[in-house]
């Protein structure tokens, strides 16, 4: 897959469908031309959910997606129907991914597991039809709610790698070439500075069978913070490795000052 395919954090305008208004309607029939009030409940407005799934490992299917939008609820009807429901819409997500408030940076969730669903930007609530509201000292009233607006906000999904082992070390220290050499990843290999413009990923098969994930991390240099080499924006992948693999070059002139040891 090319490097630019390898997309990591997005930005998306999602709004959650409004509710069904409620329904304000009297029962009228043969027999019964005082029928009381049966009007129904609007429908549950569509809600945003993210699914995880472990056939995905970028956000590439998102990149041009600006804004996502769920059904609105229908209207309740007369003889207490209650509304439709609106569509939920669910976005399929790569294990990892992190939904987070860019303005406050909270936190609004995260999925870590295959099948996983959270709700991100609920619905609006249906409104109540005048049925609802009866009582014995109004027995016919004729008002009923409308639907709860739905949530419009912009939301940041960010991916954090899942790796059971993560290759952290300078740049050309070799880690492109454990990794190729231990799975069946080929990342691209040079003897220039930076070859690893973004994650990659190998699975490692070992003893019974068993196998485990390994991650190449993009080399980080002092001076990152700065905007030296590639930054630190690839330090979120290596927050979720159950283990950090230093590599150290057989050639370092000095590795006590390199590493500080």
């Amino acid at each position: 897959m090319a490097n630019s395919n390898f997309i990591d954090y997005v930005k998306i305008c999602f709004r959650s469908g409004a509710g069904g208004a409620g329904c304000s309607h009297f029962h009228r029939a043969k027999g019964a031309p005082m029928g009381g009030p049966d009007g129904g409940n609007g429908g549950r407005g569509g809600h945003i959910i993210l699914r995880g799934s472990s056939q995905l490992w970028t956000l590439l299917h998102l990149k041009y997606r600006k804004h996502v939008i769920a059904e609105p609820g229908h209207k309740g009807g007369e003889n207490n129907q209650t509304g439709r429901q609106g569509e939920d819409e669910y976005l399929e997500v790569p294990l990892g991914t992190v939904v987070r408030d860019p303005e406050t940076g909270e936190v609004r969730g995260e999925v870590t597991v295959h099948g996983e669903e959270i709700i991100i930007t609920p619905g609006g609530r249906g409104g109540l039809g005048n049925d609802h509201f009866k009582n014995s000292v109004n027995q016919a009233p004729q008002h009923a709610q409308t639907g709860e607006a739905g949530i419009e906000e912009w939301l940041v999904l960010e991916l954090k790698l899942l790796a059971d082992v993560g290759l952290v070390g300078f740049p050309n220290a070799g880690k492109s070439t454990l990794l190729s050499a231990v799975s069946a990843a080929r990342p691209e290999i040079a003897d220039y500075p930076f070859t690893t413009l973004v994650p990659n990923l190998g699975v490692v098969a070992y003893r019974d069978f068993k196998s485990f994930v390994m991650a190449d991390i993009p080399g980080i240099i002092e001076g990152a913070a700065e905007g030296k080499g590639l930054g630190t924006r690839f330090l979120r992948h290596i927050e979720r490795n159950s283990i950090l693999l230093f590599l150290i070059p057989a050639d370092s002139e000095s590795i006590k000052k390199e590493y500080k040891i």
